[in-house]
């Protein structure tokens, strides 16, 4: 093996450990993938995550979340370029930066990746550093576009798959991923100073921001949950199709995918819609389950 590919091994190695050791609601790069996918699938995955970092992570003023952005972005339109290395990590990146692009830029120019699907994932992230409230539905589909489709599409292209009606079907499920992570997670969100449902549904069912900051699910704070849920569960619904669509073992990770999603519904659901007493997650425990739904999806078409 040369030099140069030993690097490359190398780096797509150190992108397939942070996949696998982050909790998601949703495999990523796993087993299910086609073999030649997962490289260029976890290559993906570590540079959102540690871009997603920079803007949720530790108590890093605004300033510093924006150049370390601004230093992803740099380091991103870098690798797309060239294959020559980038520079060692700079502090507050992580140490694995430099690998992290070593392979992402193999995979932009091996697989023909839309450099703009990544600079999309930037330009959320960056909003995540001073947008704390979205007032309206339209406003917090249009930050879930960029925050999470292009994640999707880029999946889509690594398979090969460039199809308007899967590119569709494929946002959807990632918009539905991204809600329901914000459900999820209301408890912590809140913590950080942040509310994901928006102010119109708020409004509507009576859920004040105060009960929440004071730790208190109201009957109205789950009646908007409630609804918010009822919205991501037909997103889920309307994005099924590319689960279908797409052929070999990666229609098995995008099923895994979307059932992991519904899931955490189920769960958020029979939890009464209180995350604040009970963060639902998947572990272990749901291997089974998910076995069986996976033998059985056909059945249920």
């Amino acid at each position: 093996m040369s030099t140069r590919a030993g690097t490359l091994a190398a780096a797509y190695a150190a992108c397939e450990h942070d996949a696998s050791t982050h909790y998601e609601n949703f495999p990523v790069a796993s087993l299910l993938l086609p073999r030649r996918m997962r490289p260029h699938v976890a290559a993906v995955y570590a540079f959102a995550r540690a871009a997603d970092d920079f803007a949720d992570e530790g108590q890093r003023p605004a300033g510093e979340r924006h150049a370390l952005l601004d230093g992803w972005i740099r380091r991103l339109r870098y690798a797309a370029a060239s294959t020559e290395p980038g520079p060692p990590a700079m502090p507050g990146e992580p140490g694995n930066a430099p690998q992290i692009f070593v392979a992402l830029g193999a995979s932009i120019r091996a697989q023909a990746l839309p450099v703009s699907l990544f600079e999309d994932l930037i330009s959320a992230f960056r909003q995540d550093i001073t947008t704390t409230r979205y007032a309206s539905w339209t406003d917090l589909l249009a930050y879930c576009r960029r925050s999470a489709n292009p994640v999707g599409r880029l999946v889509l292209r690594i398979a090969g798959c460039r199809d308007e009606a899967l590119d569709a079907a494929s946002d959807a499920v990632c918009t539905a991923l991204q809600l329901t992570n914000f459900w999820q997670d209301l408890k912590i969100d809140i913590a950080r100073g942040r509310i994901y449902v928006p102010e119109e549904e708020r409004t509507r069912h009576g859920a004040r921001e105060e009960d929440l900051r004071a730790g208190m699910m109201t009957a109205e704070w789950r009646q908007a949950l409630a609804a918010a849920t009822a919205r991501t569960r037909s997103l889920f619904e309307a994005g099924r199709p590319v689960c279908e669509g797409v052929g070999g073992r990666l229609r098995y990770e995008l099923r895994a995918t979307w059932l992991g999603g519904m899931r955490i519904l189920d769960r958020l659901e029979q939890s009464g819609f209180d995350p604040l007493r009970s963060r639902p997650t998947l572990g272990a425990a749901d291997a089974a389950w998910f076995a069986w739904r996976l033998a059985s999806w056909r059945a249920r078409l």
